[in-house]
């Protein structure tokens, strides 16, 4: 068990826990207003005791496994309102955990960030590949992990407005997907069908990561003849026509793409 004043070693994150801090309060307001929860499944006591107090000096209220298999259990009992979820576990690892929940018709639409190692980057195609929303890669630190956090679950909250949205706007890109245009700083740009629907979805989930599968499968359409490695070439063209924009799609180095969110 970390002591108090101590920090967490380096491969895990970066924080403390103050001494004294037994149970941790809110900051400011957030208690009263935030009162979302989460549940934390990780096995090393350090990093779940600094997770679980930076999480509820948020505001957030927050529940703790170190066990796979009783983590699930957990989730299902508590319908939180987001799951941060270690890969690696005893008893039941976090990709089957995480595609037990996007089977269950009642788990499916719980957010879910892993939190992963640096060298398992077929762990994190993997994971993206079952359902996870987002990753983080250890050793993070607790501003990063909680400005993901807000992200996702803002994402969550709109996610049904976001994918009816058929108009968008972002800086000087708009995107009206239903008259199918695509303008940079007022000049219509032309875009081919797949581009225009790839761009679409990614604008769609801000800060969301997408494989290339998955982009294949929901953004093109399995009618489409496009191969998952022909993504980048359409990735490519679209960056090129976005012209001083191009950044705004990001490429995650071996697991794909997402479009970049404001607050993160």
């Amino acid at each position: 068990m970390l002591k108090a004043g101590s920090r967490v070693k380096s491969h895990g994150i970066r924080g403390s826990v103050p001494a004294g801090s037994g149970a941790p309060g809110s900051r400011g307001n957030g208690a009263a207003t935030m009162k979302k929860s989460i549940i934390v499944i990780e096995d090393e006591s350090d990093i779940l005791e600094v997770l679980k107090y930076n999480l509820e000096r948020e505001g957030y209220r927050v529940r703790t496994c170190r066990d796979g298999d009783l983590g699930l259990r957990l989730v299902r009992e508590e319908n939180p309102d987001l799951v941060l979820l270690d890969l690696m576990l005893p008893s039941l690892d976090g990709i089957e955990i995480c595609r037990r929940l996007r089977e269950d018709p009642v788990t499916r639409g719980i957010p879910v960030i892993m939190l992963t190692a640096k060298g398992e980057e077929s762990d994190v195609v993997l994971g993206l590949g079952v359902g996870a929303d987002d990753y983080v890669t250890k050793p993070f630190s607790t501003g990063e992990l909680t400005a993901r956090i807000r992200a996702v679950l803002r994402r969550t909250e709109h996610a049904e407005s976001d994918q009816q949205r058929e108009r968008i706007e972002r800086d000087g890109v708009v995107i009206d997907a239903a008259k199918h245009i695509v303008s940079v700083d007022g000049e219509r740009v032309t875009f081919t069908a797949t581009e225009l629907r790839l761009l679409h979805f990614l604008a769609s989930h801000p800060g969301r990561v997408f494989t290339r599968d998955l982009l294949l499968g929901r953004a093109i359409g399995e009618h489409a003849f496009v191969g998952d490695r022909n993504i980048d070439v359409h990735v490519r063209s679209i960056r090129k026509k976005l012209g001083r924009y191009r950044d705004l799609l990001e490429t995650i180095r071996g697991v794909g793409y997402r479009f970049l969110d404001e607050e993160i």
